[in-house]
């Protein structure tokens, strides 16, 4: 994996999965699936897989494994609903119980929900994957072969995030589609939230094949303030949140040149967040494996080049 973004090496991180999920199958007696299955498994399946390693390895979720690795996704970044996909509803519901209790001025909680797409949402996802494609098709091609489905969350207590049980599904909150009162346009924010929540995604996978972090690194480190999260997070969240934020400085440079004042802004603040955060994951340099190192100084590198003029 690099800061610039390889669609090679992603379908390499994901075969190595591919075949970590295949062995769940192969050690519980059932049938091989077929050799030619796609390096982009169904993200049900990887929950499966999470819960069968948890289970023991009961057959009726080996059985399962195997009929998703055989009816993978039927298409990369497809926008999907709640209906017909509880391992989404099942995700979120993990997250929101890792959160403290919040509640609005009216006394009301802060929760979060599936949402349901609608015509206009799919408006917006198109015209978002049609800019990246514009000014940026590697991106695209990264995140269409990492990123299997693109669920949408509404209410305020979440604004998107990944979920390596469900390793393939990106789940980003619906006023990440609308423009703001800055006039950022909808298309270019749902464009940063797929390059954000793919570099997750991306970041996951890749460190199954080849880890970021020393071992125990998260416990020797402690938690950490981090630009993107008013809570304390740990050494490896602050890792990832430095590689997202190098790829979205990335992503306003090639927007800035053809943009508005507030794509510009949008670039200036990733580009201090970016810098917060590099400073801080230099001082744990340590604790970073080689790659990781790699990916750091990549990133350092970004944040360093943020005078430069943005170029298409």
């Amino acid at each position: 994996m690099d800061v610039e973004p390889d669609r090679s090496s992603a379908r390499d991180d994901q075969d190595n999965l591919r075949c970590l999920l295949l062995n769940v199958v192969r050690t519980s007696g059932l049938p091989e699936p077929a050799a030619d299955l796609t390096s982009l498994p169904h993200p049900a399946a990887v929950e499966a897989v999470h819960r069968a390693k948890r289970e023991g390895g009961p057959a009726h979720t080996a059985e399962m494994v195997r009929r998703l690795l055989r009816d993978p996704a039927a298409e990369p970044l497809a926008p999907v609903d709640p209906e017909g996909n509880p391992h989404l509803v099942r995700s979120l519901s993990r997250v929101l119980a890792q959160l403290p209790a919040r509640t609005t001025a009216d006394g009301a909680p802060v929760t979060a929900s599936l949402g349901t797409w609608s015509a206009a949402d799919w408006t917006i996802l198109a015209d978002g994957l049609r800019l990246l494609d514009t000014v940026w098709p590697q991106m695209l091609g990264e995140l269409r072969t990492v990123v299997a489905q693109v669920a949408l969350l509404d209410g305020m207590a979440v604004d998107g995030y990944t979920d390596f049980t469900v390793h393939g599904a990106v789940l980003i909150n619906r006023r990440r589609l609308s423009p703001t009162r800055a006039g950022l346009p909808g298309p270019v924010r749902l464009a940063e939230a797929l390059v954000h929540e793919g570099t997750h995604t991306r970041c996951n996978v890749s460190a199954v094949r080849e880890p970021l972090l020393m071992p125990a690194a998260d416990e020797r480190a402690g938690p950490l303030a981090t630009p993107l999260r008013a809570d304390p997070r740990p050494l490896s969240g602050l890792f990832q949140q430095t590689v997202v934020l190098a790829r979205c400085v990335l992503l306003y440079k090639r927007l800035a040149a053809r943009g508005t004042p507030a794509v510009r802004a949008r670039h200036d603040r990733l580009l201090a967040d970016l810098g917060t955060a590099a400073h801080t994951l230099n001082a744990h340099r340590a604790e970073l494996t080689g790659h990781g190192r790699q990916l750091l100084d990549r990133s350092t590198a970004v944040a360093s080049l943020g005078s430069a003029a943005p170029t298409p």
